[in-house]
């Protein structure tokens, strides 16, 4: 990795969007046709709060403004729950050497209704709206399908 680029820090957010009808959406990365994902990303500093890791990931992602002040802003939950998983080595070098392991955060954000994301073209090419148990079996990330899924129970 250059030295213009520093390592992703290991320590990331997963935000489950969706509707009170429990509607997931999904967007497809650029880099891997094949891999639907909810909204997903890095800390940028080791102290950013979770948060707004959270918050910005969505606005860079989505274009959803979920931050502090905004309308949504109180439909930004976290569920207080954590994943570690390994990198899949195809992404291992945006990681410093010897790095393997990710924690990733779960939040759940609920929107009013199936709203037309923006995308970050360098990020992802598509989306689409999904009915959970559905959306959960489009995804490509285990903990991704598994954190779906829970979505009825922190949605009560």
């Amino acid at each position: 990795m250059g030295s213009d680029r520093p390592f992703k820090i290991p320590e990331s957010v997963l935000v489950v969007i969706h509707t009170p009808a429990l509607d997931v959406l999904l967007i497809q990365r650029a880099d891997a046709d094949d891999f639907w994902q909810s909204v997903t990303g890095s800390k940028d500093t080791a102290d950013e709060a979770l948060a707004l890791t959270a918050a910005r990931e969505v606005a860079e992602e989505t274009g959803i403004d979920c931050g502090k002040g905004s309308v949504l802003a109180p439909q930004l939950v976290d569920w207080q729950l954590r994943n570690v998983y390994e990198i899949y080595p195809r992404w291992r070098a945006r990681y410093a050497a010897g790095v393997t392991h990710n924690t990733e955060h779960l939040f759940g954000l609920c929107v009013p209704g199936r709203i037309e994301p923006r995308l970050n073209p360098h990020e992802h090419t598509a989306w689409r709206w999904l009915p959970y148990c559905e959306a959960a079996d489009a995804c490509f990330s285990p903990s991704n399908a598994e954190a779906i899924l829970l979505l009825p129970q922190f949605a009560a």
